[in-house]
């Protein structure tokens, strides 16, 4: 304990000296003495790594002999990668548009009334749910349980999933949701759904109480409500918010991983870019592919988050 609380003054004041000192020096030197070791991290934690990353894409499994674009060339013809990459498009489409389209409505729809705030929470929760741990609930609500032959209905095994009880209620035979393609995919794919709406309704939410009472108003005298306002007053004023979310979750998206490993291992054709790089570098061993993989989601990801900025930016000029 006293060595803590000596430790403690010494580091506070060296802290205070150092402070003392810094008043004294050049501006430039002060600014040179917080950038350096920030531009150090970046060289070390990111730079030099996409350096060797994208050198590794050009060697073998073992990282020894130069193979040039092999890899490349196998991600993008051999029918297994082919699949990945489909699956990785498939998704970067689809939960950008569902997830936002889905937060928009539902924002508007519970916008000033008298649930709001718990509505709200409802479609927010799953947020703060991991990964891992939204992909083991959604498990659940897939499970499966086979139907026994010869048995009378009665004496059938009850289902413990959501969506296999459901059908046994209407009538129908219960299914194996995540094993079979290409439909398998779309039930990962509702998972990141889940989870993405409640931040496209926090951030539309909050741009649709920005819009200018004035401007509601007048629309309103002019005769327009509901639809058309939607229409022609909502969504024009919320653009620049829009397409931030949507290219925010489409990185996101891009980078998915934790899905598919912890539901179906990347197994029955619902394997995506990240889920491929790491059972390439990790699983199969195979550095160059994996190496190969990894630049192309880096490639992927870059004209997104380039708009994404530049979109920022607009949002910040207009303000």
């Amino acid at each position: 304990m006293i060595v803590a609380i000596a430790l403690f003054v010494v580091v506070m004041g060296l802290v205070l000296l150092l402070v003392e000192r810094a008043k004294r020096l050049p501006s430039w030197a002060v600014a040179a003495a917080f950038l350096l070791p920030t531009v150090a991290m970046i060289l070390f934690g990111l730079v030099w790594p996409a350096i060797d990353t994208i050198r590794a894409s050009f060697y073998d499994r073992n990282g020894q002999n130069f193979v040039g674009a092999d890899n490349y060339v196998q991600a993008f013809t051999q029918n297994e990668f082919q699949i990945v990459l489909r699956n990785t498009a498939v998704w970067v489409v689809v939960v950008p548009i569902v997830a936002t389209f889905i937060g928009l409505v539902y924002a508007v729809l519970v916008d000033r009334t008298r649930f709001e705030k718990f509505a709200k929470t409802l479609v927010f929760l799953p947020m703060a749910i991991s990964m891992v741990g939204a992909s083991i609930i959604w498990r659940f609500v897939y499970e499966y349980r086979p139907v026994l032959e010869n048995v009378p209905a009665e004496f059938q095994p009850a289902q413990i999933g959501l969506m296999n009880q459901l059908l046994v209620w209407l009538g129908l035979e219960p299914q194996q949701f995540l094993l079979s393609p290409p439909l398998n995919s779309f039930f990962l794919i509702v998972v990141m759904i889940w989870i993405q709406a409640g931040f496209a309704m926090t951030v539309l939410s909050a741009a649709i109480k920005a819009i200018p009472d004035d401007i509601v108003e007048a629309a309103r005298l002019d005769g327009l409500g509901g639809l058309r306002m939607f229409r022609f007053i909502t969504v024009p004023s919320i653009r620049p918010a829009l397409v931030v979310v949507v290219t925010t979750i489409a990185m996101g998206t891009l980078k998915v991983f934790d899905i598919v490993r912890t539901m179906t291992g990347g197994n029955f054709e619902t394997s995506v870019v990240a889920n491929e790089f790491y059972r390439q570098s990790f699983v199969q061993r195979n550095t160059g592919m994996g190496a190969a993989l990894a630049v192309i989601l880096f490639v992927l990801v870059i004209p997104i988050v380039a708009y994404n900025v530049r979109q920022l930016r607009r949002a910040e000029e207009i303000r």
